[in-house]
């Protein structure tokens, strides 16, 4: 895989910093994109806001310059959201898709024209097990991931003549800065993280390890038969329905 070049938006922390730095561990050149241009070594860092086009052009450019051309995207900048269908005005669902969603759109339309100058291409997008399994107070980033499930799957019938392949991720509950963040502002965040990984089967949460190594699965040539897949990364949540422990 040396030589394959990557940009990974929202990579300067979490699960987009956990995979740029494991794409760099196996030969990409990897571009993160993301507000954060502080990334470690050998990562390049460029400044991209996804919910301006202009912003979006110019980073993927960059990032396209330098390398001289592209062959991965990996579309994981996004934000979260809580609350029913009643909780969000119009602004704030209308400010959450436009990250989750539109931002994604924006990076894949600004790069497509260098990936099908690859013969190594390779979208891959970070969904979310709330795609496909409904938790409370979730309707808001539930629906965008939704669609982020459907854009996967229309886009790799789109570019598959192409030469694209177009895949996305599904995590569970994952341990990332977003999540502790959650936690910290609960009146008992030990007792939140308790019940966040009670949630799922394998009684803990994905790690964003676990979840960067599905992407660069997904991303590399080993998955070159692979299109238009969702892969739960989820602890067994989307699936299984095992029995608790037995208690006295």
């Amino acid at each position: 895989m040396t030589g394959l070049r990557a940009i990974v938006t929202g990579g300067a922390s979490g699960i987009g910093l956990a995979t740029a730095s494991l794409l760099a561990e196996r030969g990409y050149r990897v571009a993160t994109l993301d507000l954060n241009t502080d990334v470690p070594a050998p990562l390049m860092g460029l400044r991209c806001d996804v919910t301006d086009d202009a912003s979006v052009r110019a980073a993927v450019a960059e990032a396209a310059s330098a390398f001289g051309g592209l062959d991965v995207v990996v579309n994981n900048a996004g934000i979260g959201a809580q609350g029913t269908v009643e909780e969000n005005d119009d602004a704030e669902w209308s400010r959450v898709f436009d990250v989750n969603v539109q931002g994604m759109v924006r990076v894949s339309r600004a790069a497509l024209p260098h990936l099908r100058e690859s013969s190594h291409a390779a979208i891959v997008n970070t969904c979310s097990i709330v795609a496909t399994a409904g938790l409370p107070r979730r309707a808001l980033y539930g629906a965008t991931k939704g669609a982020v499930l459907s854009l996967t799957l229309n886009m790799a019938a789109d570019h598959l003549s192409e030469g694209i392949r177009v895949n996305c991720v599904n995590p569970g509950t994952a341990d990332t800065p977003w999540i502790n963040r959650l936690l910290a502002a609960t009146d008992d965040p030990a007792a939140e993280r308790v019940a966040l990984e009670a949630r799922q089967p394998s009684g803990r949460m994905v790690t964003a390890d676990e979840v960067a190594a599905a992407i660069a699965y997904l991303a590399g040539p080993d998955a070159s038969a692979t299109t238009g897949v969702a892969l739960a990364i989820d602890g067994g949540m989307q699936g299984l329905r095992v029995r608790p422990p037995a208690t006295r």
